[in-house]
């Protein structure tokens, strides 16, 4: 794998919206909390404008993220906000640049094709981390923030959870992949795809059927991605919901059923989530997973 430098005081950091749009008065906290840390910023177009449902056109979204991809003033690229988006520009982006002197991208749901996308074709680390509306209502002093900043001076993370009456006990080594579970089903099958062999592989959502889930699940499991896998980290799946005619499941039930068959280890309720509790995870670096009768622990290498 190819880490990107981590940051020291006075680099620079860029602001975008890839996908969604969201007002600079949102994303003002955030800006003014990665100053405080000794960062310069720089905002995108993108930020605070808007074109229907997106933070603008495509070629809009595609011209501002490819810029600061190859500008070499910039060291890290933070993603103000997910939504949907990502997806329809990935494929013209160019890295050509971008893999010779990569950067630390940055942030969770819609940017997990990014994410996706830097592992599988250039082997290019990645940071799902807490995006710009984490930091507002003061929530910027919290453990979950916190970790962002420190991930981004390169410090090695251990994110300790509670047990889970559903975790299956187990300890493996390996690289850490993963995401939201909408967008990983959604980029089966595409040049954006994730091998999971061995890998240890994270999964959250937010606000979908869990006939969804169910259904996103066994694309997972058809297409072969549990298969070999090394161990399973099962995130927050905040605000669930259910059709007239109950599907009969809770969201953790779903899920065991459908991984009943392998014996990988697995962890249910771990802090990654589109809620507060979201440790800043570096993918496609090695983690060591234990998951025991008392406690779930991840650990970078």
């Amino acid at each position: 794998m190819i880490i990107p430098p981590y940051l020291k005081p006075g680099d620079t950091i860029g602001i975008l919206c890839p996908a969604g749009s969201m007002s600079i008065e949102k994303a003002q906290t955030a800006i003014n909390v990665l100053q405080e840390w000794g960062f310069k910023i720089v905002t995108g177009i993108t930020l605070g404008n808007q074109h229907s449902y997106f933070s603008g056109t495509d070629d809009e979204r595609l011209s501002d993220l490819q810029e600061m991809m190859d500008d070499d003033s910039i060291n890290a690229i933070f993603c103000a906000r997910g939504g949907y988006g990502t997806g329809r520009i990935i494929d013209m982006l160019s890295f050509r640049k971008f893999k010779k002197h990569p950067k630390w991208i940055i942030g969770f749901s819609d940017i997990t094709v990014l994410h996706c996308h830097l592992f599988s074709n250039y082997k290019i680390a990645s940071m799902h981390a807490p995006m710009a509306a984490a930091f507002n209502d003061e929530q910027y002093t919290n453990e979950f923030v916190q970790s962002l900043h420190e991930a981004l001076l390169g410090k090695k993370i251990q994110i300790i959870s509670a047990p889970h009456p559903f975790n299956r006990e187990g300890t493996i080594k390996g690289t850490l992949v993963g995401g939201n579970l909408s967008l990983l089903a959604h980029l089966t099958g595409t040049p954006s795809d994730i091998n999971t062999k061995n890998k240890i592989l994270f999964i959250e959502d937010i606000e979908e059927y869990i006939y969804n889930i169910d259904r996103m699940l066994y694309q997972l499991m058809r297409s072969g991605k549990f298969d070999e896998l090394g161990g399973l980290i099962v995130g927050g799946f905040t605000e669930m919901k259910d059709t007239k005619v109950p599907f009969g499941k809770t969201i953790e039930e779903v899920i065991r059923e459908v991984i009943d068959e392998y014996s990988f280890p697995v962890c249910f309720s771990f802090p990654v989530s589109h809620e507060k509790e979201n440790y800043a995870l570096k993918v496609g670096l090695k983690y060591k997973l234990s998951v025991n009768e008392n406690r779930t622990t991840l650990q970078e290498l």
